[in-house]
């Protein structure tokens, strides 16, 4: 027989219920005045786009003014951590020995870390490797695919090149020069690059990850909200080429944006790619070796560490939600996670943020210990390798040595173009960088064979060290005339970037509020 409640607990169950029900209800109303402020933003926009390209970033402002206002702190250079932050830093400066290891290619000039997505125009214009007929045959003469990345104007442009707004055809955008452009590339990265302006939905605006996936039998477009918070940065943040105007097996498609995940998305599968079509980015000035020039493969990187593996987005860490009344809405300050640890880290992780930094920094550490260790050992490979040809070594004694050292600094470079890739996947990087002190230590041990049979007996690098310890040694080292390239350089910008812009004001391309 069941038994009979006291009259107290009675009133009391009735009481919580009440009081349940109440809760209840503030949170549905709640749910509801939320739900009714988002629909207000979309119901009653001030302006309606028929376009789903929309260049101008300005143009959002007044009916997403909390997206805008937060996307338009990335202009912000303030922040620092133990290993970057959001300022340029000079790194040649820092690591004197990657001048040695980029011999022969333009970034070997200059090579600064990135700052936030408004300042990207400016940044390419700026850097010596754009613009500056000085950089061995490039400069002038640089593909229009260069801009690629840097704004909603390249999709406008990619489409109005094709000559219709119904075919999305780029080849006619590659086939321009880097200079051509420079009055139309004008706005930095916003909200066309990752969103349709008709209906805001998350969408790549460009056509080369949707082409990588077609050859892998995937289609983009039917990527899961939560991949497309990914996929809108993977368009730009990834290993990239150019098919160079030579190849034969892609006539008429020179400087086409290639992405090469046609068999996997790892170091390995990228360096299997390329060998399957016999290409390399450049000659190495003092080894001869045929480099491959590892691009940002940061999307493929994130996919090998913890937080790829367990479906976090870009968007999560990078974008992290915030709160204004009552909408929640994406931060659009796109930035390092341990700027707001409240919001991003500790959203999972329940450790005190000073313990959770301290977690990041010691994974970067112990990453950097071994990265230190092989740029040294890539860059004794390479001088020691001149000296080999010098001393009057054969193709056939340099063979293995020359593949040895393409494998060891694809898999630095790899590891290292990547932004945040110690942070997104420390393990993924350990490796490739032990991987590639490994193959660079057997150059280095053949070399020293090849250099003993030509007479060569010296230790090479105890005297050559002091003539590569600083950036400005390293580059006399390796033949850059850095007076020439920034004279160069500052006419440039004093004499063809203000004509840029005012044609771009001029044109109503460029909004200035």
């Amino acid at each position: 027989m069941a038994k009979k409640l006291k009259k107290w607990q009675g009133w009391a169950l009735f009481g919580g219920s009440m009081i349940v029900v109440f809760l209840l209800g503030l949170l549905a109303s709640s749910l509801m005045e939320r739900r009714a402020e988002v629909a207000s933003v979309f119901n009653n926009k001030r302006t309606q786009f028929n376009d789903s390209i929309i260049a101008q970033n300005e143009k959002f402002k007044a009916d997403y003014p909390r997206e805008y206002e937060t996307w338009a702190m990335t202009e912000d250079t303030t922040f620092e951590s133990e290993f970057n932050g959001s300022k340029a830093v000079d790194v040649l400066e820092q690591r004197p020995n990657m001048v040695i290891l980029w011999a022969g290619y333009a970034f070997a000039a200059n090579y600064n870390t990135p700052r936030g997505h408004k300042h990207c125009i400016d940044d390419l214009r700026e850097i010596l490797r754009t613009g500056n007929p000085g950089i061995d045959t490039t400069g002038f003469k640089q593909p229009a695919t260069c801009w690629t990345c840097k704004g909603p104007d390249v999709p406008r442009m990619m489409r109005e090149l094709s000559g219709s707004k119904s075919v999305f055809d780029p080849a006619n955008y590659y086939a321009k020069q880097w200079v051509d452009l420079g009055d139309q590339i004008v706005n930095p990265i916003g909200c066309s690059d990752c969103h349709d302006a008709r209906t805001m939905d998350l969408r790549p605006a460009r056509p080369a990850l949707y082409e990588a996936w077609a050859r892998a039998g995937r289609d983009v477009r039917k990527a899961s909200h939560q991949e497309m918070r990914s996929l809108v940065c993977a368009q730009c943040h990834t290993e990239y080429y150019f098919i160079k105007p030579d190849d034969a097996n892609n006539p008429g498609k020179a400087n086409y944006l290639m992405f090469p995940e046609d068999y996997g998305m790892t170091c390995e599968d990228a360096e299997k790619y390329f060998d399957s079509i016999n290409f390399y980015d450049y000659k190495h000035k003092l080894s001869r070796t045929p480099i491959l020039k590892a691009q940002h493969p940061g999307y493929e990187i994130a996919l090998q560490g913890i937080h790829g593996q367990r479906g976090v987005s870009c968007a999560d860490c990078h974008m992290p939600y915030m709160q204004d009344g009552g909408v929640k809405f994406t931060d659009h300050h796109i930035m390092s996670p341990l700027a707001n640890i409240d919001r991003t880290c500790q959203t999972c992780h329940r450790q005190d943020a000073e313990v959770l930094c301290q977690n990041v920094y010691e994974r970067q550490r112990k990453c950097n210990e071994v990265r230190d260790r092989a740029e040294e050992e890539l860059a004794a490979a390479h001088i020691e390798a001149k000296f080999a040809w010098d001393a009057g070594a054969t193709e056939a004694e340099m063979d293995t040595i020359l593949k040895l050292i393409r494998k060891s600094q694809w898999r630095w470079d790899y590891a290292i173009a990547s932004h945040g890739a110690t942070f997104h996947a420390p393990q993924e990087v350990t490796r490739l960088l032990s991987h590639s002190v490994d193959f660079a230590l057997q150059a280095r041990l053949l070399l020293s064979k090849v250099l003993v049979k030509h007479g060569v007996t010296q230790d090479i690098m105890a005297t050559e060290k002091a003539k590569i310890d600083t950036k400005a040694k390293a580059q006399q080292y390796i033949g850059l005339d850095m007076a020439m390239l920034n004279s160069n350089k500052q006419k440039f910008l004093d004499q063809i970037v203000p004509k840029w812009i005012a044609t771009a004001k001029k044109k109503g391309r460029l909004i200035e509020i």
